[in-house]
């Protein structure tokens, strides 16, 4: 199972590497774009854009050294790498988003506003359906390898389509002379950088502090508790790993069993939550029913 996870992490390389490409491409003609025609909004949109080459880059790096194998240090494999990827991202998205808020509020207070040249909103429009392209595929390949940082990156991907859009129509309000209202966009486009930064740190500390959903664990219980031979379900708890999940159970079993019955028995459970709910490795500890 190590095997196949690592080399579906090698496939979900790929769509890191062209998120990368695509990040470069649309951030060098956003800004481009953006200083020639005088559109702020656009400048904060490539910006935005930059961190997430970052972002995408950080991406690549989690997803290889998760696939380092297990050391005397390490004992559980490298497969946080992709939490602490995600958390480095999430600070470098903080800062960015912060630089673009102040600037953006500074020149709406000064007032030293102009309106924009209408090529950007054309870029915005460009931009969006190009990322859109980048986040259908990568959301597929996600899906198809199992990868949560990997699917993480195609949110971004859609936040950035949709950030192009709204760039675009603020853009074009701005070409009526009302040139507040690019710096204005570009206020939401840092709103929207910081918010991205939030969730991503939110999601990272909740991994690598070891939270886990109490409803899947409400659910791998039931399973357990449907299988013969068990009594009950004394005591389950659950830690991500990047994707994979480790579980550590203790099961009751009628204390007349046979050593080789619980056995199978539990080899039954480690089968069952692999097959049916992706769990990647279980430990499982018998305890004698009352």
């Amino acid at each position: 199972m190590i095997e196949e996870r690592s080399r579906e992490l090698r496939q979900a390389e790929k769509g890191a590497i062209i998120s990368i490409i695509a990040y470069i491409l649309v951030s060098i003609v956003k800004l481009a774009v953006g200083n020639l025609a005088n559109s702020e909004a656009l400048r904060a949109d490539g910006l935005n854009n930059v961190t997430d080459i970052i972002a995408s880059v950080a991406v690549l790096i989690g997803l290889r050294l998760a696939q380092k194998p297990a050391d005397e240090d390490h004992r559980y494999g490298h497969w946080k790498a992709e939490n602490v990827a995600s958390l480095v991202t999430s600070f470098i998205m903080l800062m960015v988003g912060l630089e673009v808020f102040y600037s953006s509020i500074t020149n709406l207070l000064s007032g030293n506003t102009q309106a924009p040249d209408f090529v950007a909103a054309i870029v915005g429009v460009v931009s969006a359906v190009f990322m859109y392209g980048v986040y259908f595929y990568n959301k597929k390949l996600s899906q198809k390898v199992n990868s949560s940082a990997l699917l993480a990156a195609a949110k971004d991907n859609r936040s950035d389509a949709w950030t192009s859009i709204a760039t675009a129509v603020a853009v074009l309000a701005a070409t009526f002379n009302l040139g507040w209202i690019d710096s204005l966009a570009a206020v939401g486009v840092a709103v929207l950088i910081l918010k991205t930064a939030f969730d991503i740190f939110k999601d990272s500390v909740f991994s690598l502090s070891d939270g886990f959903d109490q409803t899947l664990l409400t659910d791998y219980t039931e399973r357990i508790e449907n299988i013969v031979g068990i009594e009950e379900v004394l005591n389950i708890r659950g830690r991500s790993y990047g994707a994979n999940i480790f579980l550590d159970i203790v099961v009751a079993m009628d204390p007349q069993m046979t050593v080789a019955r619980s056995h199978q028995i539990t080899d039954e459970i480690e089968e069952m939550l692999r097959l049916n709910c992706g769990v990647f490795d279980t430990d499982i500890h018998v305890e004698p029913s009352e």
